[in-house]
């Protein structure tokens, strides 16, 4: 692929990822979108929880499996490297683009909040996990993340720096923030149904169990570094007694 094409490539992906996001502002609690979490179920309990926890699992397995440093050795022998990243964010998108379109509602309800008060309160926590899961990657850089910087540096002929090791913001109070919003916002509803909550629960358990893959791959990347700041900051709660890291610091210098 030529640099240009590598770069128009990332851009239209960087779009895609834009363009679920929004949509899944309305989808996860229901505010407009043609597709939602909720609805009138179509299907028997059964198949319906087969088809979302099926949609759950092949979105768990395609975002951590093409995560893993392994699969990028590999798949760059395919793509090109500025575009990795890129195809990443579009293969994701594609995933919960699936996820929206064939979402199987099941009815019933767990809790439905009445008072307009408290439903404003939950509204205001649902929002605020969005606005902070979108200020995390900022912190980090936002357009690393998403390919962006990847196929500009491609088109202007530099090789790609990895970004450094550093702490900013959020990232000095829990070690995930990202995984904060995303948490705010699956269980952050008046109304939780049936669905809402296979949802919230799936998406919770593969959060705790991504968790563990990444920090892994960031100890094998920086070190003792990593080692500590795992050791002072606690992983999603602010102000919780930090366990002892389970990686010496020995085992970090040797990686």
């Amino acid at each position: 692929m030529s640099r240009i094409a590598v770069f128009l490539y990332g851009v239209v992906c960087y779009g895609v990822f834009l363009g679920v996001f929004l949509y899944a502002i309305g989808f996860v609690d229901n505010l407009g979108t043609p597709t939602a979490l909720d609805g009138p179920p179509a299907q028997p309990l059964i198949a319906a929880l087969a088809i979302d926890l099926g949609l759950l699992a092949v979105f768990a397995l395609q975002h951590s499996g093409m995560a893993r440093p392994a699969f990028k050795r590999w798949w760059t022998r395919a793509v090109p490297e500025a575009a990795e990243r890129s195809t990443y964010v579009l293969v994701s998108s594609l995933a919960m683009i699936a996820l929206f379109l064939a979402w199987q509602p099941i009815g019933g309800t767990v809790w439905n909040v009445r008072d307009d008060g408290a439903r404003v309160a939950i509204y205001a926590v649902y929002f605020a996990g969005w606005a902070v899961l979108l200020y995390a990657t900022f912190l980090i850089d936002h357009f690393d993340l998403f390919g962006l910087k990847q196929v500009w540096r491609a088109i202007a002929g530099k090789a790609y720096q990895t970004p450094q090791f550093r702490t900013p913001g959020l990232y000095k109070i829990v070690r995930h923030p990202l995984y904060v919003g995303w948490l705010m916002i699956f269980w952050a509803t008046p109304e939780m149904t049936v669905a809402h909550l296979v949802f919230a629960v799936g998406t919770t358990g593969y959060i705790l169990i991504a968790i563990q893959l990444e920090e892994r791959d960031l100890v094998a990347l920086h070190g003792e570094k990593y080692v500590d700041y795992r050791r002072k900051t606690p992983m999603l709660v602010p102000g919780t007694k930090i366990a002892r890291s389970s990686t010496p610091p020995e085992a970090a210098r040797r990686v």
